[in-house]
């Protein structure tokens, strides 16, 4: 699927907003780390690039590591997050993602990340971005995505039915989670087309937000 070619209009009550490669680049860091973190494994730094977006540490390593030890995994996933959070160095905002956010004010919206609290917060203040008032961060899950436990905790937490929420997303792993959540999803950035999301947009200037006296929320994409 490429980019949505004719303006779509979709409907919601909720938004539930992924952070990386949705609204927060990191690509440069993410990539730089999970390189390293590659060549300490022996293992080809394409391939495991291929996998880790949108999964928490720990479950990206046991997808390329599927015989190591779960204790092992969590505690390599405790010192990859300290690694990440300590290297901001080209996270910036994805084009739009300011202007979506502040439109997005008054409406209700969540953040569902695989980060933690440390590094979702770290990423989004370098990224001069607010923090969304309902969070859902890794702390707050027992699973992982694709698992759809994120959001419809999200879903929950706002008090919307999971079918009124749309998903912005960019990796396989969270448009999975979003589609088996019963959400509609919006898939942004170059990653998401190939997995199947509602719709597609390149970034956050192609989304146009509107409030609507009954609560509804209303979205223009293209």
């Amino acid at each position: 699927m490429t980019a949505t070619a004719t303006p779509t209009v979709l409907t919601a009550r909720a938004l539930l907003l992924d952070m990386d490669g949705t609204l927060v680049d990191s690509d440069a860091v993410v990539e730089r780390i999970w390189r390293r973190w590659a060549a300490r494994h022996g293992l080809d730094g394409d391939e495991v690039l291929s996998v880790v977006h949108g999964r928490q540490g720990h479950a990206s390593m046991a997808v390329l590591l599927p015989g190591r030890p779960r204790e092992e995994n969590l505690a390599d996933n405790a010192r990859m997050l300290a690694e990440e959070t300590a290297d901001m160095d080209g996270v910036v905002e994805i084009p739009g993602a300011s202007a979506f956010l502040a439109a997005l004010r008054d409406l209700p919206h969540a953040l569902v990340t695989s980060a933690d609290v440390a590094l979702s917060t770290a990423r989004m203040n370098a990224a001069g971005l607010p923090l969304p008032e309902v969070r859902i961060t890794a702390e707050s899950v027992g699973a992982s995505k694709p698992d759809p436990e994120g959001f419809l905790k999200g879903a929950a937490e706002l008090g919307v039915p999971a079918a009124d929420c749309v998903v912005f997303e960019d990796s396989g792993a969270g448009i999975a989670a979003g589609r088996a959540a019963g959400m509609t999803v919006v898939g942004v950035g170059p990653r998401a087309g190939a997995h199947g999301p509602d719709a597609v947009v390149p970034d956050l200037t192609r989304v146009r937000v509107e409030g609507l006296a009954d609560g509804t929320i209303r979205l223009h994409l293209g």
